[in-house]
């Protein structure tokens, strides 16, 4: 009888020692499904603080859960201190070279923000260590710069990505949709307006003006502050298409502000059936980023960031507001996120590096039509 007691007695306790286990492993599967299906930050660094649109990224970043800032370099200690005041960053995320701080670091992806002229530096440095980059438009000052570019990016099997504001607006995906519809024919006409009232009018900060109103570091002023965003649409536009020619003609509207570069460019871009005219300017009224697309039936006008004036052959004009971008597809940090976790192949995108490789012939035979008054002729680059 002891012994039947004694049974009965320690069977309870072998159950709750099961249910023990069950409610473990009930807790800590959630936990488990959640660590799978979330993947780690994406780790980022910054490289150079001299570039304005640098403050845009620092407070968008707290919108980003996904993305982490891991390091931040530039050998300007004075400007490093400036921006983690402003963002009440810790001085451990700062770092005098990029090499230091990726070794220290080791980001999955380089955000640059250097001048221009300091891009193929930047993205040389990241390929030698297999990291990723994106940087500001345009890729680079010249077409030798950005054929070693790509040259260094497939060596080291790296993505390098261009970030343009305008990749981001619901209006230029809903022109191109319209285009590759067909609903406005073949493309006959490409009108890009770009730029600003000027970068020292609308009061850029000094170490983003210096730069920008330096040739040796810009590669021009408005020619490629501005002709870079036409350029880029329309090479989008067109397929990856290179012009058959290109003709610039450029002014120095404002010599007392902009002594030693351009403030207006005009580019006309042949194409066998086709022609693209792009404005860019530090002499317009007021910021404007717009495009127009006109079809053998039809045109599409983008108004602002997610408006469009359409009209088709026999039918009366209409203002549309575009659809509304979709993650990853409507910021450059979810964009690149996606492209280096191989959901998104960047090829013949606005940020692509073989769109931006073309922009880059555009641009560089535009400076050079513009100093020598004469017509461009182009042929396409061999892969």
């Amino acid at each position: 009888m002891h012994r039947l007691t004694a049974f009965f007695a320690y069977r309870p306790t072998r159950l709750s020692w099961k249910r023990i286990l069950l409610l473990a492993l009930l807790v800590s599967l959630p936990c488990t499904l959640l660590s799978q299906t979330q993947p780690a930050p994406l780790r980022v660094a910054i490289v150079g603080l001299v570039h304005g649109h640098v403050e845009g990224f620092l407070s968008s970043l707290p919108q980003h859960k996904d993305v982490e800032l891991v390091g931040i370099a530039d050998p300007d200690t004075v400007l490093a201190a400036k921006y983690a005041k402003q963002f009440g960053l810790p001085q451990s995320l700062f770092f005098t070279s990029a090499e230091e701080m990726i070794e220290a670091r080791h980001p999955q992806a380089l955000l640059v923000y250097t001048s221009v002229a300091g891009h193929r530096q930047a993205i040389e440095t990241a390929a030698r260590h297999g990291i990723s980059v994106m940087v500001e438009k345009p890729l680079t000052i010249s077409l030798d710069d950005a054929l070693a570019i790509r040259k260094a990016a497939r060596e080291h099997h790296i993505h390098v990505l261009v970030n343009y504001v305008t990749t981001w607006y619901a209006s230029n995906h809903a022109a191109y949709d319209e285009a590759e519809s067909g609903r406005l024919g073949e493309i006959r006409r490409i009108v890009a307006h770009d730029g600003h009232q000027g970068p020292k009018e609308i009061g850029v900060g000094p170490e983003f003006l210096t730069w920008l109103t330096d040739p040796a570091q810009n590669g021009a002023g408005a020619l490629y502050d501005f002709g870079c965003y036409g350029a880029d649409l329309t090479t989008w536009l067109m397929h990856g298409e290179t012009p058959l020619t290109v003709t610039a003609v450029v002014n120095h509207d404002k010599p007392q502000l902009y002594p030693n570069v351009d403030d207006d460019a005009t580019i006309i871009l042949a194409y066998p059936h086709a022609q693209a005219v792009l404005q860019a300017s530090w002499n317009w009224p007021f910021s404007r980023t717009d495009i127009e697309v006109y079809g053998a039936t039809g045109y599409a006008l983008t108004v602002g960031t997610d408006k469009l004036h359409l009209r088709k052959q026999h039918d009366g004009d209409e203002v549309i507001t575009a659809p509304a971008l979709s993650p990853p597809q409507d910021n450059s940090l979810d964009y690149l996120a996606a492209v280096l976790n191989g959901q998104i192949e960047s090829k013949g995108d606005p940020t692509a590096l073989d769109t931006n490789v073309v922009v880059m012939q555009i641009l560089d035979a535009a400076r050079e039509s513009a100093r020598t008054e004469k017509t461009i002729r182009l042929t396409k680059l061999s892969d």
